[in-house]
C-alpha cells in the first residue's frame, strides 16, 4: 500500500476514535429479543427498530434469526421503544421500562392478522435501503419507480452496483459478483445473466441483499461478495396469492407477470410461483476502430454501425411441498423450471476507410440468432432438530441444463470489389449438476454458535459448435471454427465458522477449505488436432468479523477474508462465437481462477449514517482480452492478466429530514490500480465514482411520489478497456386501489434517455470506440393484487446448488 493511502488510513481511523470518545460510554450487557407466534413458533425475519421516545426514526435496526432471536447494544435508556413488524402479522409497539432493561431479556408475540387482506398494510413502511450486520438489504417495493421494471433495472439503481454492457455485475466497484436467486444461482453468466434478469419481473422480488464479506459457509466464490435476489413467497394459512402484472412502452412494448400462489393446512404447506415475461427491445451500437503502424499513424479506419432487434420469452415455473413431519423434523421438495426463448435479428455495415478518412468499401451484413435454453431441477431437503441446541440439515439438487444458439450471417458488398459471404452455426450444449450439502449447527450457551458442514459438487458438460461457410454456390464445413468440448468437474468443500456476541463485542471467525478437480477434453477434426488437459488444486478461504457497539448510537466492524472465482463453464470452451465479419469471440480453456482478498472497515451511526473503508488485492485477475489476429480480424477472449488493487471508501445515508419526505443514497469512491502482461507490459489506473439516490415524498393519505437515479463516472474492470460516464433519472407515482387489496404505480425511467454505454478498447495496434444504446426510456404503470389471510410461516429452504450454476453460461 503507498503511503498516500497509509496517511489516509490513519487520519480516518483517528476521525472513527475521536468520535467514538465524543459519545457517551456505558457498559451495559446485550438486551436479547425474542419474537414468536401465538403458538410459541419462533417468527424468523422480523424487523425489529428500536426507536427513541416519540420517534419514528429507528436508532438501530435488527432482523430475528430462525431462533426469532434480535440483539441490540444499548445503554440504560428507559422511555426507548421497540417496533416490531412482520408481513401477516400486527405490529407491535413495546415501550422499554426500567424493570425490562434490568431483565435484559424481552419476549414478544405477534398475533396473526384476522381481517381480510384488505385492511392489511403494514404502517410502517420499510425504508428502501436498510443497513444490517454484514450485509445491505433493498427493498425493491418501496421503491415506486422499481414497478414494472426487471431486476437487471433494479440492481442498475441498488447503491454500489453497477453493470457493463456485457452483462457483467459490479458490487462495491469489484468485478466478480456470485448472484443468487432465493439461496441459488441464476444458472447464467456475462450476457446471457443479463438477458435473463431482463426478463424477470421486479414484482416478484421482496428483497435483494448486498454481501461484501460473506462467512465460511457461503460458497468461497465470488471476489466481490453475494448478491442474493429474495422472490416473494406467500406463506399464509388457507389458500392465498399475489398477482402482479405490467405493461411498459419504451421504443417497442414490455410484459412483466407473474402469480405467487400458497396452500398451507396442518402440516401440509405447497406453493407455486409463476412469471411469464415479454420484452421487445433494440440495441444500437456504434463503434469506430483504428488501425495504426509502428510509428502510431493511422493506417485505416473501419466504421461500424450495427442494429440489433430482439425479442424475449420466459417462463419459469418452481413449485414445491414442506412436510412438517414433527415439531422437530420438516421435510422439502422443490420443482424448477426455466424456459427462455430469444430471437434476433441485426444490420450491420462495415466502412472500410483509408488512414484519411476516404472510404474504400462498404459491406452490409445481415444476421439472425435464436436461442433456447431449458432448465429443470429438483431439490431435496431436511432439517431435524437434535436439541434445542442442535440442528442438522441436508440439501440435495439435481440440475439438467439444454441450451442450443444458432446463428447465420449474410455479407454482401455494397461499394468495391470482392465476393459475397455467408456463415452460420449451431452451438447445442448439455450441463448436468449435482450437489449435495450437509450442514450443522450447536448452539453454545445464549450467544455463542458453531457452525459446520461438507458440500460435494459434480457438473459434465457437453459443448458442440458445428459452423458452415457459404462460397457463393455451396455450403462447406468450417473445420477451422467447429469444435467439441468435454468437461467434467468436481469440487468438495468443507468448513466452520464460531461466531460469539460478550457485552459490546461480537465476532465472527470462520474457515472454508475447498479442493477442484477437473477434466477437458477437445476432440479435434481434419483441421485440429486432438488435445486433453486436466488440473487438481485445493485452497483455505479464512473469513471473519470483529465488531465493537461503542454506544447505543455507534458501532464499528473489521471484515477480513479471502475469496476465488472460477471461470464460468463455457468461458473454458476454446470455440468461436461470430460476432460480425471483423471481430469473434472465443474461450479459453486455459483461463485460471483469480483469488482475492478482502478487508473492510466500517462505521454506523444509528440507521443514519454508514461510512466504510475497504482494500482488495487480486491476483491472476480476470479480464477480457483484445487479440489482433492479422486480417484485420480482433478476437474477444478472457484470461488472466496480473493483478488488482482495489481501494474503495462509500457513505450511505438514510434520513427523513420532514414527515412526508424520505431519502435514502450512497456515494462511492473507488481507485483501481491493474498491472498486467499481454504482449507488452500493461499498467492502468482509473479513480471512479458512483452515486444512487432514492427520494420518497408522500402527498396526503393515497399518494406517493419518487424521485430517483443514479450515476456512474469513468469506470474501468478490464485491463484495455475504459468506460465513460453514464447515469439515470426516475420519476413514479403510486397509490392503493380496491380498498387496499391492490396497489397502482406508474413510473418513468431514464426520462432524459443518458444511460449510455460508451467508452474505449485497446488491441494491440489497434483502438476502437464505441457507444451503445438500448430501450431504456420507458413508461411502466403496474397493478399488484393480493388475495388470502395472512399468517407468516417458517421459510423454506432452497437448496445446496449454488456455486456451480452461477458458472453455467447460457450459450
Amino acid at each position: 500500500m503507498g503511503k498516500k493511502y497509509r496517511v489516509f488510513f490513519f487520519a480516518v481511523l483517528l476521525f472513527f476514535q475521536s468520535q467514538g470518545r465524543a459519545q457517551e460510554r456505558n457498559t451495559t450487557p446485550v438486551l436479547s429479543v425474542t419474537v414468536t407466534t401465538a403458538e410459541g413458533i419462533p417468527l424468523e425475519g422480523a424487523v425489529v427498530d428500536l426507536r427513541k421516545k416519540d420517534s419514528t426514526h429507528a436508532v438501530q435496526t435488527s432482523i430475528t434469526n430462525k431462533k426469532g432471536l434480535s440483539v441490540f447494544y444499548m445503554g440504560p435508556l428507559p422511555g426507548y421503544s421497540l417496533h416490531i413488524y412482520s408481513l401477516g402479522y400486527e405490529t407491535a409497539d413495546i415501550v422499554l421500562t426500567e424493570a425490562q432493561l434490568r431483565t435484559k431479556q424481552i419476549n414478544l408475540v405477534l398475533k396473526p392478522q384476522a381481517t381480510e387482506l384488505a385492511d392489511v398494510r403494514v404502517q410502517t413502511k420499510k425504508p428502501f435501503v436498510q443497513q444490517l450486520q454484514g450485509k445491505t438489504i433493498v427493498n425493491v417495493d418501496a421503491s415506486v419507480t422499481n414497478s414494472g421494471t426487471t431486476i437487471l433495472e433494479v440492481l442498475e439503481k441498488s447503491p454500489g452496483v453497477m453493470v457493463d454492457r456485457n452483462g457483467g455485475v459490479s458490487l462495491q466497484g469489484k468485478a466478480g459478483v456470485m448472484i443468487l436467486i432465493d439461496d441459488k444461482p441464476t444458472y447464467l453468466a456475462g450476457s446471457d445473466l443479463n438477458n435473463f434478469l431482463s426478463g424477470m419481473s421486479s414484482s416478484q422480488v421482496e428483497t435483494i441483499e448486498l454481501i461484501t464479506s460473506p462467512s465460511a459457509k457461503y460458497d468461497a466464490s465470488g471476489n466481490a461478495g453475494i448478491i442474493n435476489i429474495k422472490t416473494k413467497k406467500n406463506k399464509q394459512v388457507g389458500f392465498n396469492g399475489t398477482l402482479s402484472s405490467a405493461f411498459a412502452q419504451g421504443r417497442y412494448p414490455k410484459t412483466n407477470n407473474s402469480l405467487v400462489l400458497n396452500y398451507r393446512n396442518g402440516r401440509i404447506n405447497g406453493f407455486a410461483t409463476i412469471s411469464n415475461n415479454f420484452n421487445k427491445g433494440f440495441t444500437d451500437i456504434y463503434a469506430l476502430r483504428r488501425y495504426f503502424n509502428n510509428t502510431g499513424a493511422v493506417l485505416s479506419m473501419l466504421d461500424q454501425p450495427t442494429l440489433f432487434l430482439q425479442r424475449n420469452i420466459s417462463t419459469t415455473i418452481k413449485t414445491g411441498l414442506d412436510f412438517y413431519a414433527s415439531a422437530k423434523t420438516t421435510l422439502g421438495i422443490v420443482l424448477t423450471g426455466v424456459a427462455v426463448d430469444r430471437k434476433g435479428g441485426s444490420d450491420a455495415a462495415a466502412n472500410w476507410k483509408q488512414g484519411n478518412g476516404i472510404t474504400d468499401s462498404t459491406i452490409r451484413t445481415l444476421g439472425e440468432s435464436s436461442n433456447r435454453f431449458r432448465n429443470g431441477g429438483i431439490t431435496l431437503n431436511a432439517k431435524h432438530s437434535i436439541s434445542k441446541q442442535q440442528d442438522i440439515s441436508v440439501d440435495v439438487d439435481v440440475l439438467k441444463y439444454d441450451i442450443t444458439n444458432k446463428q447465420a450471417f449474410d455479407s454482401r458488398l455494397i461499394t468495391g470489389s470482392g465476393p459475397n459471404e455467408g456463415s452460420r452455426g449451431t452451438l447445442p450444449s448439455t450441463i448436468s449438476i449435482f450437489t449435495a450439502r450437509a450442514d450443522h449447527v450447536l448452539q453454545i450457551g445464549k450467544e455463542a454458535k458453531l457452525e459446520s458442514g461438507y458440500k460435494l459438487s459434480s457438473i459434465n458438460t457437453d459443448n458442440i459448435a458445428a459452423y458452415e461457410l457459404f462460397d457463393g454456390t455451396n455450403w462447406k464445413e468450417d473445420l477451422n471454427k467447429s469444435n467439441h468440448f468435454l468437461y467434467k468437474e468436481n469440487i468438495h468443500a468443507l468448513y466452520s465458522s464460531f461466531e460469539k456476541k460478550s457485552g459490546r463485542i461480537s465476532f465472527q471467525a470462520g474457515i472454508r477449505y475447498e479442493n477442484t478437480g477437473y477434466q477437458a477434453h477437445q476432440l479435434g477434426n481434419s483441421r485440429q488436432k486432438d488435445s486433453a488437459f486436466s488440473r487438481n488444486y485445493s485452497g483455505i478461504f479464512p473469513s471473519g468479523y470483529f465488531s465493537y457497539q461503542a454506544d447505543s448510537s455507534n458501532s464499528f466492524t473489521f471484515t477480513a477474508g479471502r475469496r476465488i472465482d472460477r471461470p464460468a463453464f463455457q468461458k473454458l470452451n476454446p470455440y468461436v462465437i461470430i460476432i460480425n465479419k471483423y471481430t469473434l469471440e472465443r474461450g479459453n480453456p486455459y483461463f485460471l481462477p483469480q483469488y482475492s482478498w478482502n478487508l473492510e472497515l466500517a462505521h454506523q451511526y444509528r440507521q443514519l449514517l454508514t461510512t466504510t473503508i475497504s482494500y482488495s488485492i487480486i491476483k491472476d485477475y480476470f479480464s477480457q482480452l483484445f487479440l489482433n489476429e492479422g486480417n484485420d480480424i480482433l478476437v474477444y477472449t478472457n484470461g488472466n492478466v496480473g493483478r488488482m488493487t482495489n481501494l474503495g471508501i462509500s457513505v450511505a445515508v438514510q434520513a427523513s429530514p420532514f414527515g412526508w419526505w424520505s431519502l435514502s443514497g450512497q456515494v462511492l469512491y473507488n481507485h483501481k490500480e491493474l498491472k498486467g502482461y499481454r504482449n507488452v507490459n500493461y499498467n492502468s489506473s482509473v479513480s471512479q465514482f458512483n452515486f444512487s439516490m432514492n427520494n420518497q415524498l408522500k402527498a396526503g393519505k393515497k399518494y406517493v411520489f419518487e424521485v430517483s437515479g443514479f450515476y456512474t463516472g469513468q469506470a474501468r474492470n478490464d485491463l484495455q478497456e475504459l468506460l465513460s460516464p453514464t447515469g439515470q433519472l426516475s420519476l413514479g407515482v403510486a397509490r392503493p386501489v380496491w380498498q387496499k387489496k391492490g396497489t397502482l404505480k406508474l413510473s418513468v425511467r431514464d426520462i432524459f434517455f443518458t444511460q449510455a454505454m460508451e467508452g474505449n478498447t485497446d488491441f494491440p495496434g489497434a483502438q476502437e470506440y464505441f457507444i451503445l444504446r438500448r430501450d431504456t426510456r420507458v413508461v411502466n404503470l403496474s397493478l399488484t393484487y393480493r388475495f388470502g389471510k395472512p399468517l407468516k410461516i417458517q421459510r423454506r429452504n432452497t437448496g445446496a446448488a449454488k456455486d456451480e450454476m452461477d458458472r453455467v453460461g447460457n450459450g
